[in-house]
């Protein structure tokens, strides 16, 4: 048995569809959609959707506590062997979840690369999220995962930590693994890494048919320093909770610090904007590669202006 689980907010242009194609995976045998306090009619879209077998369920919380919150109370309510989230604008290709369960024996976490595709041409052309690095399944350990989600000048992101697997619901229980609730970036990166310290067996194939539709407005792209700060910080978390192996602890101390340089990018940018000349050179103390980091990005910054100037004094100068 499979539960799909939706956490929603404002979603009622989306989840009538998101809802239809889970009820379109016959080995799904629950659909748990739990309402963020939406001031919109999601709740009754999602209602419409129902085909009248009762695998879906509504819930609603009590206040707007964002999605993690939201899972935590539907991963509570389900009684499925298998738990998986569906985002309220996403949806899913017939087939998908029967495909993923072919590996059920195999591991605790089953997730497939995902299709992305625009909000204006969801069936137009799709792109891979982990492109050509996901040609055939293979076993994903905590190392290979963590490195996945930095960018370096050798890589690009592999971008694990946005994957919507199949989760064994009891590894979840037998851990006590729950979605962070202070956690509004990164909390499926969070729940992953923790997982797979745990020693989860997590196995990762081609695309089957999870489809993510970029939003221009998508929440995900969008960020506070508080967010930045606490997506760094559960790598502390996990470092001082779990017994984990030298290389294993090199490779959260990586990715911690990358996530720091975006997190002193932006208390930098802060503290030129309010004048704080304090604020300004405390970001540089930070370890190594923050400060190199920081460089790079006021000089391509300086370029920028520079060359934005001179465009305009060019075209003054043809005028």
């Amino acid at each position: 048995m499979v539960c799909i689980i939706i956490a929603a907010y404002n979603a009622e242009a989306t989840i009538a569809r998101a809802i239809a194609s889970a009820l379109a995976q016959p080995e799904v045998s629950e659909i748990i959609v739990v309402d963020d306090c939406s001031g919109d009619n999601t709740i009754a879209m999602a209602k419409s959707a129902d085909d009248g077998t009762g695998r879906l369920k509504i819930l609603t919380q009590p206040k707007n506590s964002g999605p993690s919150a939201a899972r935590n109370h539907a991963i509570d309510e389900s009684s499925s062997d298998w738990i998986s989230i569906l985002d309220a604008d996403d949806f899913f290709l017939p087939g998908r979840i029967k495909t993923l369960l072919f590996y059920s024996d195999e591991a605790d976490f089953i997730a497939d690369d995902m299709w992305q595709v625009q909000e204006n041409a969801i069936d137009g052309p799709r792109k891979n999220l982990l492109g050509k690095s996901m040609p055939q399944p293979q076993m994903i350990d905590f190392i290979t995962f963590v490195l996945s989600n930095i960018t370096s000048a050798k890589h690009e992101r592999g971008e694990l930590g946005f994957i919507k697997p199949l989760m064994r619901h009891e590894f979840l229980k037998a851990h006590n693994l729950r979605y962070q609730e202070h956690m509004r970036l990164g909390e499926d990166f969070e729940l992953y890494a923790r997982a797979l310290a745990l020693k989860a067996h997590m196995i990762i194939i081609p695309s089957q048919g999870y489809v993510s539709v970029v939003r221009s407005n998508s929440l995900s792209g969008k960020h506070s320093e508080l967010d930045l700060l606490n997506l760094r910080d559960c790598d502390n978390a996990i470092l001082h909770s779990i017994p984990l192996s030298k290389t294993e602890k090199n490779a959260l101390r990586q990715h911690y610090l990358s996530i720091d340089c975006r997190l002193q990018w932006r208390l930098l940018i802060n503290a030129v904007k309010n004048k704080n000349i304090a604020a300004a050179i405390a970001t540089f103390l930070r370890p190594y590669p923050v400060p190199v980091y920081l460089s790079k990005q006021l000089a391509g910054e300086f370029y920028r202006r520079v060359a934005a100037r001179n465009r305009r004094i060019f075209r003054s100068f043809c005028r």
